[in-house]
């Protein structure tokens, strides 16, 4: 299991985002238990976040859904721990800043005109993650 970070320490907490397409507003609560955005779209047992913009404008332009992509700036409820879906095997040491959480996310806020991945990149991706799905690549949640 990746690296685990106490959100609750004296220390000076860093910002958090996690993309989505989902429409939500300051207050709610992002929480695990509903559809993934990957593989065969099971129910997630993780919530997604980053201290990153970039990792979550991926998650903004790649999630499921018609609508356009958010970022909602986050504050972590519990503990967090790295994604091992990113830092196990695609880039040790998580310089992704990506991490995950059981614990629902409180949104605290919105960026606002944030800019997407150019088309061709994001083309690349969307056909790397539906690869992923055909070859029956799930998100590891143990």
């Amino acid at each position: 299991m990746g690296q685990s970070i106490n959100t609750t320490s004296e220390q000076s907490t860093p910002q958090f985002f996690h993309g989505t397409k989902a429409q939500l507003k300051i207050g709610d609560l992002i929480a695990a238990g509903f559809t993934s955005n990957f593989g065969k779209q099971n129910i997630a047992k993780y919530v997604y976040l980053s201290a990153t913009l970039d990792a979550a404008t991926w998650g903004a332009e790649l999630a499921l859904g018609d609508g356009p992509g958010r970022i909602y700036i986050v504050e972590p409820t519990g503990p967090i721990e790295d994604d091992p879906n990113l830092t196990d095997q695609k880039f040790p040491g998580n310089p992704t800043k990506s991490y995950r959480t059981r614990y629902p996310l409180l949104i605290v806020g919105e960026v606002t005109g944030w800019q997407g991945h150019p088309e061709d990149l994001l083309k690349q991706m969307k056909e790397s993650v539906q690869k992923a799905k055909e070859l029956g690549i799930e998100a590891i949640e143990d």
